[in-house]
């Protein structure tokens, strides 16, 4: 690949709040012995653990809770708009993965595309994706133990359950599974392919079973109707409304066709992940081949399970009966089948952990690029001389969400991790119609098809995702923008390696 950067037209580009690194600077930056990463993935590995994060507390819960509120049985339906909105995603960011086979995802492809202050600010919103995330998912794995444990005879002391129904407590088990993955991760990407490996296969057994045995338990009755007639609800409105219902006017309801995308918006939820692949580009031995396949193959896989799972558990019993809490092992249970009830139990719990690591894995790649970049502390971009990974990072981020999960509700907002990732799906897209205009002699193994018709599809449909979620949810993601704003204006600009290296006399 030549590289051209220093040459007058990126110079042109580099310099302000929107000045761009080049993919080839981006690419040559990998190779710096201290900042570099060990190569041991291969298409496989990417795609189990695009699977493996994907596929976790929205199918075990999400799929009742939404058939029972929003859609009835064409949840199914809305598992399918949601995972349209994601493929159309996928292909922006399977091209930009495969074009820019850096650390970070959509924070590296801003940089390349859109300019430093936008990476910035993509970086910021995916730290707090992934980090709350991960806290979200870690309590919600520790519930599943607690209560296996129950079962068992085990009792944790009330203190160390975590907070929940109004008591204040800590929250043992979540953050004791938070630091035992960072301990993995440290160790290096192959023991965490591996042990990702068992917990996915696992994991894929157990909902394979749910459909297989569900599939003998079906009464067609269930399905009538599939798509509920619309149903006003009272009028909650102010900030907990969707802000597509606040800017429009639209009456408030549930069910219909409208309920499908509402609910679209939601079961979101159950598809973030598969973003994740791209953080580990950097860590693939032929990332333009593999990691566009890691994507789709990761993201085909989960729909059709999410679709085959929402279409059995709704047709094993009625919608407007399923249980929010647990649908699939309550379904088994009321159809008199405790045991199926109790694997899917065993297999939720254990399949919660290949999600919590892969988060904790994406949110310290994307650290560790922003911080080898400059806009954070490089004493955090220093990979480890024998396991090859960024195990500063890992260490501080995985410590801070351990101490999160340790006190977060299991309440906390879903709403909040869905808008981070949809904003970085819009960004993505318009850095792909970008990149494509100002570099097109960049060899791109994988290409978007029909650009810019699918790139503009995925911002529209993200963007309409993004106002079915209720408006406080986006005050919050404005706050936590206007902080990111001023730690970037304080530190990151003055610190920045593209700022300080462009600001050096011709010649250096």
């Amino acid at each position: 690949m030549s590289t051209q950067h220093g040459t007058p037209h990126d110079s042109r580009r580099d310099r302000g709040l929107f000045r761009t690194k080049t993919v080839e600077q981006s690419i040559l930056d990998t190779e710096e012995p201290e900042h570099a990463l060990k190569k041991s993935l291969s298409a496989l590995d990417l795609t189990v653990f695009g699977v493996g994060v994907i596929i976790g507390t929205g199918i075990f819960v999400l799929t009742g809770k939404i058939a029972k509120e929003q859609a009835g049985p064409a949840v199914a339906l809305a598992f399918v708009v949601a995972g349209v909105v994601c493929a159309l995603a996928a292909l922006c960011y399977a091209e930009f993965a495969s074009t820019v086979p850096v650390a970070g995802s959509a924070y590296t492809f801003s940089y390349a595309s859109l300019g430093e202050l936008p990476a910035w600010i993509i970086g910021w919103d995916l730290i707090l994706e992934l980090a709350l995330g991960c806290a979200v998912v870690a309590v919600g794995w520790s519930g599943y133990v607690r209560e296996l444990l129950s079962g068992a005879g085990w009792q944790l002391p009330t203190s160390l359950s975590g907070t929940h129904e109004g008591h204040f407590g800590f929250d043992l088990l979540a953050c004791v599974l938070v630091l035992v993955l960072t301990g993995i991760l440290v160790l290096g990407m192959k023991l965490s392919s591996r042990v990702t490996a068992v917990v996915v296969g696992i994991k894929v057994t157990v909902v394979l079973l749910v459909i297989i045995a569900g599939a003998f338990m079906i009464t067609g009755a269930n399905y009538e109707p599939f798509v509920p007639p619309s149903k006003p609800t009272a009028a909650g409105g102010g900030l907990s409304a969707p802000l597509a219902e606040l800017m429009f006017g639209f009456a408030p309801s549930t069910f219909g066709v409208m309920g499908i995308f509402a609910a679209a918006a939601v079961v979101f939820f159950a598809f973030i992940g598969f973003d994740i692949v791209a953080t580990a580009a950097e860590e693939t031995r032929n990332p333009q081949r593999d990691v566009p396949r890691g994507i789709l193959g990761s993201l085909a896989i989960c729909t059709v399970l999410y679709v085959a799972v929402s279409v059995v558990v709704t047709g094993m019993e009625k919608y407007s009966k399923l249980s929010t809490d647990a649908p699939l092992a309550d379904a088994f249970k009321v159809l008199g089948h405790p045991f199926f009830a109790d694997v899917i139990s065993f297999g939720a719990a254990v399949g919660l952990t290949s999600v919590c690591m892969i988060l904790l894995l994406g949110q310290s790649r994307v650290f560790f690029a922003m911080s080898r970049d400059g806009l954070l502390p490089r004493v955090f971009s220093r990979s480890h001389p024998r396991y090859g990974t960024p195990y500063r990072s890992t260490i501080v981020l995985g410590v801070v969400v351990a101490i999160a999960s340790g006190f977060t509700s299991i309440d906390v907002l879903a709403e909040l991790v869905n808008i981070g990732t949809l904003f970085a799906f819009v960004v993505v897209a318009i850095g792909v119609i970008i990149l494509r205009r100002s570099r097109p002699d960049l060899p791109r193994s994988f290409r978007t098809p029909w650009v810019p018709v699918v790139p503009l599809l995925s911002v529209l449909a993200s963007v309409w995702l993004m106002l079915n979620l209720p408006a406080e949810t986006w005050i919050r993601f404005g706050i936590w923008m206007v902080a990111g704003f001023g730690i970037y204006f304080v530190y990151g600009r003055s610190h920045s390696r593209l700022g300080l290296r462009n600001r050096r006399p011709a010649g250096d």
